[in-house]
């Protein structure tokens, strides 16, 4: 794995300088080391397509056959508190990457200095919570289901940014506000199609508010992606298109490199007592004539049991086609292949949830959880590698340990 030589610097300076501090009293620099993990099977009803828990997975389940592919996860994280004011944080993850391996990657890798209670400042490596418990997905524990729905945050493949944010914290009303606005650059990989999408270079910035007060927290947020690269599997079909002379728009609808992708989203939780809920609502616009616009949402209730907490949920996941057209000219063969090719990022499902959450003992949690998916055939892309007699219908089982430590 490449890692950015400052990264190596902060995480060092975490785990080595820290060490040196532990022993200090409470007013200085203090070292502070955490873990996580999930240890998950599952398994699908349908061979017909794969379910993957978001676009970072090249392969998902499918068939009958249980996995521990999709779920399994295991992240350590250091803080270490240098002053009252600075605080240095690494994450390290180890979990199912696009290129079908687990080499552990940095998600996390920031300075942060408060110097007062109202403004935060953060530089270097920083979870990318473009929409409400982003930046968390990959914390079992912290979680109500087995994993975040994959409806609504499946397309948000970003887990992190190297760049900035800067967040101001105000009293109002009876609670706090709270504004962030966030910049940098991207570099991930996804799996797309049969070929991987490059996003490095890619800029992205953004605005948050939180409102908490009480049990209740709500947030909105907008997000922006520029890109710099095009998606590879389409390459090919514009250079034969533009060589055709007539069908130069429909070509250039397949670029994606320059254009820009925004996420607006809109989210509510409520917790207190035995209850929790959770609803969100998002809208992701592409110019890209590639990729098709989307909105998505969900609602989830969990009600606690003493150590039991059953829930359930239902999300949707619908795609706003755009079909540029080919000329009259276009061959059926070229036709057959430009549909092909636009068809790969529809979306058109609905699923059911239901699940419990068992607290087996302290900082351990073990979740069985039912998911119904219900959709039309047409929808390919939340299920990688969909074969023609796919019916946009599966049933995912799933038994998970969620830990930290």
């Amino acid at each position: 794995m490449h890692r950015k030589p400052w990264m190596t610097t902060l995480l060092l300076a975490a785990l080595c300088c820290g060490n040196a501090w532990a022993t200090q009293p409470d007013d200085a620099a203090t070292l502070t080391v955490r873990g996580f993990g999930t240890l998950g099977v599952a398994r699908s009803s349908s061979d017909q397509a794969e379910f993957a828990r978001d676009f970072s997975q090249p392969k998902g389940i499918k068939g009958g056959q249980w996995s521990g592919r999709i779920d399994s996860v295991l992240g350590v994280q250091a803080n270490w508190q240098a002053t009252p004011q600075l605080e240095l944080v690494g994450q390290v993850v180890s979990r199912y990457r696009y290129d079908e391996s687990r080499v552990p990657e940095v998600m996390w890798a920031f300075a942060k200095w408060e110097p007062d209670a109202r403004l935060a400042l953060r530089a270097g490596r920083i979870g990318a919570d473009f929409m409400m418990l982003a930046d968390s997905r990959l914390v079992g524990y912290s979680s109500l289901t087995v994993r975040p729905s994959t409806d609504f945050f499946g397309p948000l493949f970003f887990s992190h940014f190297d760049g900035a944010d800067a967040s101001l914290t105000v009293p109002l009303g009876n609670g706090l506000a709270r504004g962030k606005v966030f910049g940098g650059t991207i570099s991930e990989k996804t799996p797309l199609a049969v070929e991987i999408w490059d996003t490095s270079g890619a800029s992205t910035r953004g605005l948050v508010f939180d409102y908490l007060t009480g049990p209740w927290q709500l947030r909105a947020s907008t997000a922006y992606v520029e890109y710099s690269n095009d998606i590879q599997f389409a390459r090919q079909l514009a250079i034969t298109l533009r060589a055709s002379g007539a069908a130069a728009a429909a070509a250039d609808a397949l670029k994606v490199a320059g254009t820009t992708t925004r996420y607006d989203s809109l989210g509510v939780a409520y917790d207190a007592g035995p209850l929790q809920v959770q609803a969100m609502l998002n809208s992701i616009r592409h110019e890209a004539g590639l990729l098709h616009n989307s909105h998505a949402g969900y609602l989830l209730a969990g009600y606690r049991l003493g150590a039991l907490m059953p829930y359930a949920g239902v999300s949707w996941w619908k795609s706003r086609l755009k079909s540029p057209a080919l000329p009259n000219t276009a061959s059926a063969d070229l036709n057959r292949e430009y549909d092909q090719v636009m068809g790969v990022s529809v979306a058109d499902q609905t699923t059911y949830t239901l699940g419990a959450r068992w607290s087996l003992c302290r900082n351990t949690a073990i979740k069985l959880q039912w998911d119904a998916i219900r959709g039309s055939a047409s929808s390919r892309l939340p299920l990688p590698h969909s074969q023609p007699g796919w019916n946009g219908r599966t049933d995912v089982i799933s038994a998970v340990v969620d830990f930290i430590f």
